[in-house]
C-alpha cells in the first residue's frame, strides 16, 4: 500500500473518530437515547483500530520512533491522555460534571495533538 494513500486513511480515521467522539459527547450531555444504538458502540471501535494501524504503518515506514523524536512522544502521551479522558467521559466518570468535564479537557488534548503533528514540534511553536 502507498504511503499517500495510508496517510489519506489515517488523516480520514483521525476526522472521523473525533467526530464519532465530538457527537457521542454532546449525546450524552443530552442525555440521548441514540448512545444505546449497536453502531454507535462499534463505530467508534473499528475506527481507532484503522487509526491506530495506519499511525503504526506510518511511523515505521518513516523509520519514526517515538523515544527518539520528542514530537512523537508528546503525540503518544497525548493520545493515552485523550484515551483516557474519552474513557472517563464516555463510561467512566461518576457525575455528569465529571464527565462533561472530562470530555473537554479530551477536546484540548485532541487540539494538543493535531498541533504537535502539524509543527512536529511538542511545544507547538506555531510563530
Amino acid at each position: 500500500m502507498s504511503y499517500a494513500l495510508v496517510k489519506m486513511i489515517h488523516v480520514g480515521s483521525i476526522i472521523l473518530s473525533y467526530l464519532l467522539f465530538l457527537t457521542r459527547g454532546i449525546w450524552m450531555m443530552r442525555n440521548s437515547a441514540k448512545l444505546q444504538q449497536r453502531w454507535v458502540k462499534i463505530l467508534p471501535h473499528v475506527t481507532d483500530t484503522v487509526l491506530l494501524a495506519s499511525a503504526i504503518f506510518l511511523a515505521v515506514a518513516l523509520q519514526q520512533d517515538p523515544l527518539s523524536n520528542s514530537w512523537l512522544s508528546a503525540k503518544v502521551v497525548g493520545l493515552l491522555l485523550y484515551i483516557y479522558l474519552g474513557m472517563v467521559a464516555m463510561r467512566f466518570g461518576k457525575t455528569r460534571k465529571t464527565k462533561i468535564i472530562a470530555w473537554i479537557a479530551a477536546q484540548c488534548v485532541f487540539a494538543y495533538i493535531v498541533l504537535v503533528a502539524l509543527t512536529k514540534s511538542p511545544t507547538m511553536s506555531l510563530f
